[in-house]
């Protein structure tokens, strides 16, 4: 199993360029985004896919009932639209594939991780008009629908059922041993979500030596959104490093170690000695 082979490097740069524009406007738009991240992580896609790919998420809204009632309703209408008719969903099987976290493939194969069937969920039921909203559970993202205190919550990996109280506590406590806490039922913004894919891709490549490609170009797109972890300056220097480009990895981790000096200085050294050993590979 192949996974999608990148563009060119000038076409790189431009989607880079593009990806950082959207992550910085005022009203962040999470399909443009994670688009974007489409493109960056296959070189096929150029822009007639990307419109294609928004064409799609207008013509599944168009099919979503009109205004079908509450929050409950909105689920039980978006669960038989994109779960039942459509056959949305995840398994297994899906956490293996690279195709899983890039939307204009889960929107041709109809399989993803949770988050990207989310993503997909997201946006038919915002353009359709519902009150919906990303919903970051540790370990399973999952859509909700309406105000807290009428909160409705729908998991698309498992075709968009609903979900009682009891099974989002399962859902959380199978990933991390811990209940739920109301703290963990409130909207995800759209920067969370892209930063939450990245993630989910830079697991994927981590896992993959041979993909240090992936994992850099997932670190760089994470590094362009807006309050991003400082950590990540870090990561792309290892990455770098492990690429064979041993003084721009090391100057990167020293302007990590920079930053975290006031608060860690342990941890900066340590990164400091880490960039030295970066710079002795030159010789």
């Amino acid at each position: 199993m192949h996974s999608p082979e990148p563009p060119s490097p000038e076409r790189a740069a431009e989607l880079r360029r593009r990806f950082a524009d959207e992550a910085r406007s005022e009203r962040p738009d999470l399909s443009v985004l994670c688009l974007l991240i489409g493109a960056q992580a296959d070189g096929t896609l150029d822009d007639a896919g990307l419109d294609a790919a928004q064409l799609e998420l207008d013509r599944l809204a168009g099919e979503v009932p009109f205004r079908p009632g509450g929050p409950r309703s909105w689920a039980a209408a978006l669960r038989d639209l994109l779960g039942e008719r459509y056959g949305y969903r995840g398994s297994a099987a899906d956490y293996q594939r690279l195709e899983s976290s890039l939307l204009h493939s889960v929107l041709l194969r109809r399989r993803g991780l949770p988050i990207l069937l989310s993503v997909v969920w997201l946006e038919v039921a915002r353009r359709a008009g519902a009150p919906v909203y990303g919903v970051a559970l540790p370990g399973h993202f999952v859509v909700g629908f309406g105000p807290q205190e009428e909160q409705v919550l729908a998991d698309p990996f498992d075709g968009g059922r609903v979900l009682s109280g009891a099974d989002a506590d399962v859902l959380v406590v199978g990933a991390t041993g811990a209940p739920l806490e109301p703290s963990m039922l409130v909207p995800a913004a759209p920067l969370e979500v892209v930063l939450r894919v990245l993630n989910n891709i830079r697991a994927w490549a981590a896992a993959r030596p041979e993909r240090s490609d992936v994992a850099l170009w997932a670190v760089e797109l994470a590094l362009l959104v807006p309050s991003h972890p400082a950590r990540l300056r870090y990561e792309r220097g290892q990455l770098l490093v492990q690429r064979g480009a041993f003084v721009t990895g090391a100057e990167e981790m020293e302007e990590y170690a920079q930053l975290v000096e006031v608060v860690d200085e342990g941890l900066a050294d340590r990164v400091r000695t880490e960039a030295l050993a970066a710079r002795a590979l030159m010789n």
